[in-house]
C-alpha cells in the first residue's frame, strides 16, 4: 500500500480524545502499524457536536463530526510518528451514537473515509460502522484507526567510528 500522500488537513492537536486529558495514550504502535483510538469531534478540548444522529444531530452534522474526528486522528498520528511515516489507513472503525431506528451509519462513516482517501490519494481501507446508544461526553461519533507506516530509515555505525551513517 504505497500511495502518494497529499498535504494532510491537520490543524487540531491530539486533544481529540478525553483519554489524553486523563493521562492515557491515544495511540500505540506495533511493527509497521500505528493504532489510534478514541478520536472524537473535539476542537481545543471542547466537544463540537453533542447528541445522537437521527435525534438531536442531523446526518450532515454527523458527517462533519466524523470529518473532525478523522482530522484529530491524523493530528495524533502526526504527533506520534510524523506525517512522512504514514503510508495509509488499513482499517477504520466508526462508532455512531444514534437513535434506535437509525439506518444511515454508512453515510456518517463515509465522511471520514472520504477525507482519509483524499489525504492518502487513492488509498482504500477496510471499515466497520457501529451504532451505539451513547459515546463519551455525549458526542455523536468516535473513531478508531489502524495506520500503515513506512519503515524507519536504518542507521548503521562504522566499525572504527561512533559516527552514525544513514543508509538512505
Amino acid at each position: 500500500m504505497t500511495r502518494k500522500r497529499q498535504s494532510a488537513p491537520v490543524t487540531a492537536g491530539p486533544a481529540g480524545s478525553p483519554a489524553a486529558s486523563r493521562g492515557l495514550r491515544t495511540y500505540t504502535g506495533s511493527g509497521n502499524l500505528l493504532f489510534v483510538s478514541g478520536m472524537l469531534p473535539m476542537k481545543d478540548g471542547a466537544a463540537m457536536f453533542i447528541g445522537r444522529v437521527g435525534e438531536e444531530v442531523t446526518i450532515e452534522s454527523g458527517r462533519r463530526a466524523a470529518e473532525l474526528a478523522a482530522t484529530n486522528a491524523l493530528a495524533v498520528a502526526r504527533d506520534a510518528v510524523g506525517l512522512n511515516r504514514l503510508a495509509g489507513v488499513v482499517r477504520l472503525g466508526v462508532h455512531v451514537a444514534c437513535a434506535s431506528d437509525f439506518r444511515e451509519h454508512a453515510a456518517i462513516a463515509d465522511a471520514a473515509s472520504e477525507l482519509l482517501n483524499r489525504v492518502f490519494e487513492g488509498g482504500r481501507h477496510s471499515r466497520l460502522a457501529f451504532g451505539n446508544s451513547s459515546l463519551p461526553r455525549g458526542m455523536p461519533v468516535e473513531l478508531e484507526l489502524i495506520f500503515l507506516l513506512h519503515p524507519k530509515k536504518k542507521t548503521f555505525h562504522r566499525a572504527r567510528s561512533n559516527k552514525a551513517v544513514s543508509r538512505f
